[in-house]
């Protein structure tokens, strides 16, 4: 458990906040998009649309990708597909429509800037309010997930499921876990959660059927990855 002072912060740093203009919103942003993407598949050793400054970075080892395309550099819309190898191939699982950070991308991520970070980050833990849906992934459940309920009331579920994304924190522990290996200046608690209809503060948001999937599949023997940027940035 944290003390509550930095459980706030934790939260305010991921997806739910104060700031919630635009929030509520609703439409198809949060709504599932299952089968093939619109992505044109060229060499299928390759995850679509990622240059190879990225692409290089995803592990040799790595047999699931969760590639987050976002709409543009100052966009909070975001395509979220999941890639599993087969042999020496990638091949789409499952796709969503999504958010990330209110004010877009960035690749040097700040607290409080409202972008999410550019890059390749492994993923490594979950938990949330609700309990485990039969995650692979070491779950936490805790009620310390919830939401304040002073936020708008559409981010109060935001945090029921949730993925953490190994940005500026330590494997192995709760998402909720305040530790910040870089400094509190680079932000952190990066997550995949819920959406609420609009950007997050940081993090990327799906559907909670598509958590559900997700937790149910992400497999730590996979070692499972997430590839996220504005897809100018991916494609550098």
């Amino acid at each position: 458990m944290v003390v509550c002072g930095a459980l706030v912060v934790s939260l305010a740093a991921c997806g739910g906040s104060a700031d919630t203009g635009g929030a509520g919103k609703g439409g198809t942003g949060s709504g599932d998009r299952a089968g093939r993407s619109e992505t044109r598949r060229t060499d299928p050793t390759r995850i679509p649309d990622v240059g190879d400054r990225l692409q290089k970075r995803i592990p040799a080892d790595s047999r699931q990708v969760v590639a987050v395309y976002g709409k543009g550099v100052n966009d909070a819309d975001s395509k979220i597909v999941l890639y599993t190898k087969s042999g020496s191939a990638w091949k789409e699982t499952r796709t969503w429509l999504g958010h990330n950070g209110k004010k877009g991308w960035t690749s040097d991520h700040h607290e409080g800037d409202k972008r999410s970070p550019v890059g390749v980050f492994t993923l490594s833990d979950a938990g949330g309010v609700l309990a485990d849906p039969g995650a692979k992934l070491p779950y936490s459940q805790s009620p310390s997930f919830q939401a304040p309920h002073y936020w708008a009331k559409s981010h109060w579920h935001d945090f029921d499921y949730v993925v953490a994304i190994d940005y500026n924190r330590v494997k192995g522990t709760s998402p909720i876990d305040p530790t910040r290996p870089e400094g509190q200046s680079k932000g952190g608690s990066i997550w995949l959660h819920m959406d609420h209809g609009s950007g997050t503060s940081a993090c990327v948001s799906l559907s909670k059927s598509g958590m559900e999937y997700l937790l149910r599949t992400l497999d730590p023997a996979a070692h499972p990855v997430i590839v996220m940027g504005d897809r100018a940035a991916l494609k550098a």
